[in-house]
């Protein structure tokens, strides 16, 4: 088939090169002519483990090809995905402005029977919205939405190897069609109405933040009556009810997605008069387990003000560059509002931030400071030589946001470990 993806962003891409990869040929536009350039130059204007070689084969075939106009990239397409931002607003809200001017550009050339098919994530009640839009353009295309459910770090594998596709369509040939595309990956399909295909991807996102919350939740209670939270989180992921994933404590959830779908789907609730108590308590105290972290790194330095703190970790998680929503870099902003200069040093991120040096390695980081706080989880953190880092910091404490050191390593080089529920 003909496929054409709006939006050569992280999804878009990725999207674009696996349907490519499936033997399809895919147009792929972007309005951005810095990012179609470095794309047509075979650059990534992202980090994202194995994608480039991956979008690369797919240009090789000639399976994939890079468009600026939406119009050339739709005209005769079997499918057209819309895989545009849809940033946070005001309160929480979704903001669909880009996704307005996608459809703007596309609906004299988009008619049915080929769907417009919704990548990007919106919240509950958006397809009506969009629906609406479609109509007022003079648009019979049917619409579907089919949430991606990619992690970054491993987006190939996600793409390739789904745990699940989701297709929600009030139009049945629209919905088959796109569970069609997606039936030789091997996972299963749920085809449902669009509102049920918008709320299921939001729920995800909201239950593991949720999970994550809960483990920081126990982790903070374990320091208060001298247990040990390794063990249990032992106790917990032995539960087959439970299991073991997204149940280690840190400074709080961050990335692209988890913050803002929470948010949003408080906002969705608002909208239609429910509060939704539960998520609006895990956005709280997602927010409270960060000062938690700051104020357990203040007392470790006696106080920031004036103080250097050797920061490990910019990314939101290890395997990426990415710095939406990172923790680590919202602990870096409350160490320097509360006085301190940060030193950090991260394997992949890079970013611009006054009162943050950059340094090139994890022990130039440490170097000279009164406190060292591991931020993201990268595994080279957990084989520092904790004798060469104590030999050069001026400092005693090594706060482990992360709980990836090992608290004998540290004390055996004469440092003090403080990590989280432990």
């Amino acid at each position: 088939m003909l496929i054409a993806v709006v939006g050569a962003g992280y999804v878009g891409l990725t999207t674009g090169a696996g349907f490519a990869a499936l033997g399809h040929t895919v147009r792929l536009s972007e309005a951005d002519p810095v990012r179609l350039d470095e794309l047509e130059e075979g650059r990534l204007p992202f980090s994202e483990p194995g994608l480039g070689e991956f979008v690369a084969g797919a240009v090789e075939s000639g399976r994939l090809t890079f468009h600026s106009d939406n119009v050339e990239a739709v005209a005769g397409a079997d499918a057209v995905f819309i895989a545009v931002p849809t940033p946070e607003g005001g309160d929480g809200a979704v903001d669909l402005s880009a996704v307005r001017t996608a459809l703007e550009s596309i609906a004299a050339v988009v008619e049915s029977p080929t769907p417009i098919v919704m990548k990007s994530s919106v919240p509950p009640g958006s397809w009506e919205r969009i629906e609406a839009m479609l109509t007022d353009l003079g648009c019979d295309a049917p619409f579907v939405i089919n949430p991606e459910f990619l992690q970054e770090g491993r987006a190939i594998q996600d793409v390739l190897h789904p745990h699940r596709v989701v297709v929600g369509s009030r139009n049945r040939a629209a919905a088959d069609l796109v569970a069609e595309l997606h039936r030789p990956l091997g996972a299963p399909i749920i085809s449902t109405d669009p509102a049920s295909a918008e709320l299921a991807k939001y729920a995800s996102n909201a239950y593991l933040a949720t999970r994550l919350t809960f483990v920081n939740t126990i982790a903070n209670l374990a320091e208060t009556v001298d247990a040990n939270i390794d063990d249990v989180v032992e106790a917990l992921r032995l539960d087959p009810r439970i299991g073991s994933h997204y149940l280690r404590p840190g400074p709080g959830y961050g990335g692209s997605c988890f913050p803002k779908d929470v948010r949003a789907l408080v906002a969705a609730a608002a909208e239609r008069g429910h509060d939704l108590k539960l998520l609006r308590s895990v956005v709280e105290t997602n927010d409270y387990q960060l000062k938690r972290v700051v104020a357990k790194v203040g007392d470790a330095a006696g106080g920031l003000e004036g103080k250097v703190v050797g920061l490990l970790g910019l990314a939101f998680k290890d395997g990426t560059a990415d710095v939406r929503g990172s923790p680590a870099l919202a602990l870096a902003e409350l160490f320097i509002g509360a006085g301190a200069t940060v030193q950090a040093y991260d394997p992949a991120a890079r970013v611009e931030l006054d009162g943050l040096t950059q340094c090139e390695d994890a022990l130039a980081a440490v170097s000279g400071a009164d406190v060292v706080v591991v931020a993201t989880e990268w595994p080279e953190f957990s084989g520092l030589d904790m004798v060469k880092v104590a030999s050069v910091m001026r400092g005693t404490v090594i706060v482990d946001s992360r709980n990836m050191l090992d608290p004998e390593s540290v004390a055996a080089a004469g440092l003090e470990y403080r990590g989280l529920g432990r």
